[in-house]
C-alpha cells in the first residue's frame, strides 16, 4: 500500500475500503454469524492493513487477496475471543477453526464467481454440476439444442476460471 499511482497511503486504504469493504463484511457476517462482530472484524482488518501497509507487495498478489488473508486471521482471533479463550496465535496444525474458515472462504468465492456469470451460463453450469443433469436432459428442459448446452457449459467454465483468477484464487 505504498504511495505511488494511487496517491498517499491514506487514499490507497480508502480506495481499498470502497472496493473491498462490502465483500469483507459479507464474508465476516457469514463466518461469525454476528453482524456487530462482523463490523468489528472489518474495522480490525483495515486497522491491521494500515499498520502493516509497508508489507503489501502488489507484485505478489492483489490487494483483495491480501485483505482477505488479514481478515481470515482477524476472524480466527475474534472466534477464539468469543469462545471465552485467551486469544493466542493459532498454528496451522490446529485445523478445526482454520479449516472451517477456509471452507467458508472457498465457498464464498465460488458463489461470488458464479453470481458474476451470464445467467444462461450460470443456469447450465449449476444444473450440470449441482443438479447432475446431462446435456441431453438440459437441452430438453431448456428447449435448446444439446450443442448449445455444451457451448454454454464450455464458456461458463472458462468465465468461471477467469473470474476466480481475478479474485485471487490459488489453483
Amino acid at each position: 500500500m505504498a504511495t505511488g499511482p494511487e496517491g498517499t497511503d491514506t487514499e490507497a486504504l480508502d480506495s481499498a475500503y470502497r472496493a473491498h469493504g462490502g465483500e469483507l463484511l459479507r464474508f465476516a457476517r457469514r463466518s461469525l454469524r454476528d453482524p456487530q462482530l462482523a463490523e468489528e472484524a472489518v474495522q480490525e482488518t483495515f486497522a491491521r492493513a494500515w499498520r502493516s501497509r509497508s508489507t503489501y507487495d502488489g507484485q505478489v498478489g492483489p490487494m483483495r487477496a491480501w485483505l482477505f488473508a488479514i481478515e481470515r486471521r482477524v476472524i480466527i482471533d475474534l472466534s477464539a475471543k468469543r469462545a471465552g479463550r485467551e486469544t493466542e496465535p493459532i498454528d496451522e496444525e490446529r485445523a478445526g477453526v482454520t479449516d472451517q474458515i477456509d471452507v467458508a472462504l472457498v465457498g464464498w468465492q465460488v458463489e461470488e464467481a458464479l453470481r458474476r456469470l451470464k445467467p444462461e451460463h450460470r443456469q447450465v453450469l449449476v444444473r450440470t454440476y449441482f443438479a447432475q443433469r446431462s446435456g441431453t436432459e438440459l437441452a430438453g428442459e431448456l428447449g435448446i439444442p444439446e450443442g448449445t448446452v455444451r457451448s454454454r457449459l464450455f464458456y461458463a467454465l472458462k468465465s468461471l476460471r477467469l473470474t476466480l483468477d481475478e479474485m485471487g484464487w490459488e489453483w
